[in-house]
C-alpha cells in the first residue's frame, strides 16, 4: 500500500465529510473555509473546537492548507485528488446542456466543423478552456472524388474523405488529360473504391496496372497517376483546436498574471500540452491531472480533464477542459465524457 493510500485509509468518515464540505464550498465561493462555517453547514453535530481539530489533522495529512494567518482552509492538490477519487458524487449532465451538445455536434457537419464546435462547446459549457486533439487516423476513407483539367498539365483534385471532409488540391501530371478521361477515372474510382482507405486504393491500382490482361489498362493508368499524386493525405498545421482563451484570463483571480501569461505561452509552444494529450491518448478512459500531477511547471495551478474519442472503435484523439484546480470537477467530468461520446459518434463514417 502506498503512503497516499495509507493516509486515505486513516481518515475517518467524519474527516472525509468535512473535507468534502471544504472542497465543495471553496469551489463554489473561492474563499477559505473556517470551522464556524463548517459547524453551520456540515450538519454533523460536533463543536467548532472538534472541527478545528479535524481540520488541523487534514492539514497535517496535506489535504488542506491555511493561506493566511486566519483559521480558514483551502484544498491542496492532494485534497482535490482525494476528493475526486473518493468523495466526488457523480453528476448527470443537465438535459439542456446535453441537448445543446447533440444539436451542435451534428453528423451533418464536416470534420473541421465538428472539431471546432466541440472545442467551443467545452469552453462555453464549463466557462474554462476547451481542447480537442485532431484525429490521428491509421486510414483515410474515400467517399467521392472528382478530377478537373486545368492548363499546363495540371489537374484539380476534389476529394470527399471520412466524414464529409472536402479537400482540394492541384497536381501536375506527366501528360495532359482530357476532361472525358478524368471523368471516366473519377467515376471508376468512386464506384469501385468508395469507403476504402486511400493508401490501399493506390496499392490495388498499382497491382492492377501490372496485370497486362486487364482490359481497362489505359483507364487504370490514368487513375493510378492522378491518385498517386492526389491521394496523399494532407498534414494539418495544427495538432489540436483550443477555445476559451478569454476564460483563462479568469485564472488571474486565483493566481498571478505572470502565471497566466506563461500558460498562454505553453499553448503557443504546444510541446508540453501535446505531450500531455499524447499521454491521455495512450491511457484508458477519462484522465484527470491536478496541479503538479501534469509534470509541467506552467500547469502547476491548473487541472486538465480529458476523455478519448473513437471512430470505428479505434481511439483517434482526446478532448478535454483545462482551468484552475478550483473547478467544478463533477460538472466538468460529465461534460467532457458526453462530448467525447457524441463527437466520436458524429465522426463515425460507418453510421
Amino acid at each position: 500500500m502506498s503512503m497516499q493510500q495509507q493516509k486515505e485509509t486513516n481518515i475517518n468518515e467524519r474527516a472525509q465529510h468535512l473535507l468534502k464540505v471544504v472542497v465543495e464550498r471553496y469551489i463554489r465561493d473561492g474563499q477559505p473555509v473556517g470551522s464556524k462555517t463548517l459547524a453551520e453547514e456540515a450538519a454533523i453535530g460536533v463543536s467548532s473546537a472538534t472541527i478545528r481539530n479535524v481540520l488541523a489533522e487534514l492539514e497535517d495529512y496535506g489535504y488542506l492548507r491555511s493561506p493566511y494567518t486566519s483559521a480558514g482552509r483551502v484544498p491542496t492538490d492532494q485534497g482535490y485528488r482525494f476528493f475526486v477519487n473518493a468523495l466526488l458524487t457523480a453528476q448527470q449532465l443537465p438535459s439542456p446542456d446535453k441537448l445543446q451538445l447533440m444539436q451542435q455536434l451534428s453528423p451533418d457537419l464536416n470534420e473541421a466543423e465538428l472539431i471546432a464546435s466541440a472545442s467551443n462547446l467545452l469552453s462555453d459549457l464549463t466557462s474554462l478552456a476547451g481542447l480537442v486533439m485532431l484525429p490521428k487516423r491509421e486510414y483515410t476513407v474515400l467517399r467521392h472524388v472528382e478530377f478537373l483539367p486545368l492548363a499546363e498539365n495540371r489537374v484539380l483534385v476534389i476529394l470527399v474523405l471520412n466524414n464529409h471532409e472536402v479537400q482540394n488540391r492541384i497536381i501536375y501530371t506527366d501528360r495532359k488529360y482530357s476532361a472525358a478521361e478524368l471523368q471516366q477515372a473519377a467515376n471508376f474510382l468512386s464506384a469501385t473504391y468508395a469507403g476504402q482507405d486511400i493508401t490501399k486504393i493506390r496499392r490495388e491500382l498499382a497491382a492492377a496496372v501490372q496485370d497486362e490482361r486487364n482490359s481497362l489498362n489505359q483507364l487504370m493508368q490514368t487513375a493510378l497517376e492522378v491518385t498517386g499524386k492526389g491521394f496523399t493525405p494532407e498534414k494539418s498545421a495544427k495538432d489540436y483546436v483550443f477555445a476559451g482563451q478569454s476564460n483563462l484570463l479568469e485564472l488571474a483571480r486565483v493566481t498571478d498574471l505572470n502565471r497566466v501569461r506563461q500558460l498562454f505561452e505553453a499553448f503557443t509552444q504546444k510541446q508540453d500540452i501535446l505531450h500531455l494529450l499524447d499521454q491521455c491518448l495512450n491511457a484508458e478512459g477519462l484522465q484527470i491531472f491536478i496541479g503538479e500531477e501534469s509534470g509541467y511547471d506552467l500547469l502547476d495551478e491548473c487541472s486538465l480533464v480529458t476523455a478519448p474519442y473513437s471512430i470505428n472503435d479505434q481511439v483517434v484523439g482526446v478532448l478535454g477542459v483545462i482551468g484552475p484546480t478550483r473547478m467544478s470537477y463533477d460538472k466538468v467530468i460529465a461534460i467532457v465524457d458526453v462530448t467525447a461520446k457524441l463527437l466520436g459518434a458524429a465522426l463515425n463514417p460507418a453510421r
